[in-house]
């Protein structure tokens, strides 16, 4: 039987980092734990530190874009806060999901079952499998491309093919100048373990290349506590192809040999001692040239040159030698 008895960990034997970069803050949260702030005009973004989302406030109603469950009836009350100070409607109309992963979707159900749910056709089929009462599935969908003209704004929906997820789509404000694509690019920080828990490597990679063909100068990106610049997107783009470059050097030099003659039979022991040395050799100057550039580089770099290198690996078929 397995032990699930709590253990304590003291602050002492947790690990230390480093300090992380000023400019990847954000602005302060008031007392109930959210910020809220014009992104321009019409369009504001909610943040918790952690999560975001953004609305649109317009002469028929709001438009909500996506509802993280840890921001949750904090975005409520931001609609409240920014609706009262303009003299305009509070009333959730619309709300447009970029994915159905339930980190930004899961608070969807706080809204009224009326409002009109929108997404790609295929968050509406996973949301559908998914049977998660705290987000219902979107009734209205699209395929490729979508323009929503509610209240009198314009907002241009797109999908370019699986990337972060199999659904998440480009969220286009051409009236605000303003991008909202999620889990792609964290302004100021490296991404969260395996790319942002990517499940399509090139589909992630060649995503931030896809966002800077539209005109925008606001980023929105769905994590952290600020929003993103188009020199955000560059520095994502410049930390992955490091990693790739780095990975594609080490794994020809790095001998496996070892690793099956001291592990013998243990097949899975010496694979794992194998690819962990590939990613320490690859993740270490990335580490070393993006420590003191993006927050949390020398936390998560390691897991992210672990993903990507399996996509090299798997998905392009790089230092898959075919026995002689």
């Amino acid at each position: 039987m397995l032990d699930m008895s709590t253990t304590s960990t003291t602050t002492a034997a947790l690990p230390d980092y480093a300090p992380v970069p000023r400019s990847a803050l954000g602005p302060a949260l008031n007392e109930q734990g959210y910020y809220v702030g014009r992104v321009e005009r019409n369009l504001y973004w909610v943040t918790d530190g952690t999560y975001q989302s953004a609305f649109l406030t317009t002469k028929d109603g709001v438009v909500l874009f996506d509802a993280p469950p840890t921001i949750g009836n904090n975005i409520r009350r931001a609609v409240d806060e920014i609706a009262a100070a303009n003299g305009v409607s509070n009333k959730v109309t619309h709300l447009v999901y970029s994915h159905h992963h339930a980190d930004h979707a899961g608070a969807s159900s706080v809204f009224d079952k009326n409002v009109v749910r929108i997404g790609h056709e295929e968050t509406r089929r996973l949301l559908l499998r998914d049977n998660d009462p705290a987000r219902p599935a979107p009734e209205e969908t699209f395929g490729d491309r979508r323009t929503l003209k509610i209240g009198g704004e314009r907002i241009e929906l797109a999908w370019h093919g699986s990337n972060h997820s199999p659904d998440n789509i480009f969220i286009h404000f051409p009236e605000h100048d303003t991008l909202m694509l999620i889990d792609i690019v964290n302004p100021g920080w490296a991404p969260v373990y395996i790319s942002n828990l990517t499940e399509d490597v090139p589909g992630y990679v060649a995503a931030p290349a896809t966002a800077l063909t539209y005109p925008w100068k606001h980023y929105i990106g769905g994590h952290l506590g600020r929003l993103g610049t188009r020199d955000d997107v560059v520095l994502h783009q410049q930390y992955m192809a490091d990693i790739d470059a780095s990975v594609r050097q080490a794994l020809p030099k790095v001998d496996p040999t070892p690793f099956f003659q001291k592990y013998g039979e243990n097949t899975w022991a010496a694979v794992k001692g194998y690819l962990d040395a590939c990613t320490d050799a690859a993740a270490a100057p990335v580490i070393e040239k993006y420590r003191s550039v993006l927050a949390a580089a020398d936390v998560f770099t390691p897991s992210t040159t672990f993903w990507v290198m399996e996509s090299i690996r798997l998905d392009l078929g790089f230092a898959s030698d075919v026995h002689p």
